[in-house]
């Protein structure tokens, strides 16, 4: 009788904390949610042993205060990205198309409003407008938009029913994928982060690489830092010895983990691929007959690099599929006077 009691009180409990807190009550967000909330209590507990029991940091600190500032806003600054990643949209499609349709009809509407007949009475213009047959030609013409500007990135006499999402019918331009964690398409798409608890896409690829920049950084200080403490000769009980060689250990495997991943997607970063292209190619249809040394859509590595940091004026930007011409050059091998000219980077 008092675990039926004590399950019911529970159970009302939940459905309070849920009322308030709705977008927990679908158990994949309340997972994501908590793995979150545990990663960032990870880094404070990594950053809190060292000020709680490492006296020499102490020490150091207020001595040489600029040290530990420094190190508290890397610290800072590697939590707000992780917060910042994890709620920025990777560029959907449903948004994008939602955002073609919304300025063609615009464009639209302001054309037919110029066209329509007007009169001119005492010197002012009185202009006639039929609103419904308006937003009839409009609806039409906008739903239209984003098919048109998709299929145009594709070679002539491509169907439409084979670039179309069989999940949630979205028209996908090249290089786009439907998560099926999300449960969208993304633009660009690279991975689903189940750390981050969102896909990694054209909109947050950017976010997510300096992200790995600054967790890497952080985690190499913060090794550093457990390492000199055992080193020192202040004495330790053992279980303190025990507490900080256990993080230690744990630390090294995640930096060697974020080397690595920082090293691969530099390499993507510099060749315009993504690890989906990277590891299903010959499952993606358009890259299946180009040969594996060429990245159909690298335009060298410096511009890469500078579109990928600097050029993000649209939030939404696709790259229509290459010519035959633009491959065959591709193709070329490189020779010295191309080393010269830096064709390996424009």
């Amino acid at each position: 009788m008092g675990a039926l009691c004590g399950r019911h009180t529970l159970d009302r409990f939940s459905d309070r904390f849920l009322h308030f807190l709705p977008c927990l009550s679908d158990p994949a967000r309340r997972s994501t949610f908590c793995l979150r909330i545990a990663l960032v209590m990870l880094h404070l507990i990594y950053v809190g042993v060292l000020f709680l029991f490492d006296k020499d940091m102490i020490h150091k600190t207020k001595q040489e205060p600029w040290y530990t500032t420094v190190y508290l806003i890397l610290f800072a600054v590697t939590l707000a990205q992780y917060i910042i990643t994890s709620g920025s949209s990777p560029g959907y499609i449903l948004d994008a198309m939602r955002a073609v349709n919304e300025a063609d009809a615009s464009r639209n509407r302001a054309s037919m409003t110029s066209k329509q007949p007007a009169s001119s009475k005492n010197g002012d213009v009185v202009i006639t407008i039929d609103r419904n047959q308006l937003g009839r030609n409009i609806l039409s013409r906008g739903t239209m938009a984003w098919t048109k500007l998709v299929m145009d990135m594709y070679p002539s006499g491509t169907s439409l029913r084979s670039v179309t999402c069989s999940y949630c019918d979205a028209v996908q331009p090249p290089r786009a994928k439907h998560c099926h964690d999300c449960d969208k398409c993304v633009l660009q798409f690279d991975h689903h982060c189940v750390w981050l608890g969102t896909c990694i896409g054209q909109g947050n690829h950017c976010r997510f690489w300096w992200y790995i920049c600054g967790e890497t950084a952080l985690s190499l200080w913060t090794g550093t830092l457990y390492i000199q403490f055992l080193k020192s000769d202040i004495s330790k009980p053992w279980w303190l010895y025990a507490i900080m060689i256990l993080l230690l250990v744990i630390l090294s495997f995640c930096l060697i983990f974020l080397l690595l991943l920082l090293l691969f997607h530099s390499y993507l970063i510099l060749t315009n691929q993504t690890t989906y292209e990277l590891v299903r190619r010959r499952r993606i249809q358009y890259l299946r007959n180009i040969p594996e040394r060429v990245h159909p859509f690298s335009k060298g590595a410096c511009r890469n690099l500078y579109e990928f940091c600097c050029a993000r004026s649209s939030k939404y930007r696709m790259e229509p599929l290459p010519t035959g011409q633009e491959l065959e050059e591709k193709l070329r091998p490189y020779t010295c006077s191309d080393v010269l000219s830096c064709r390996c980077c424009c």
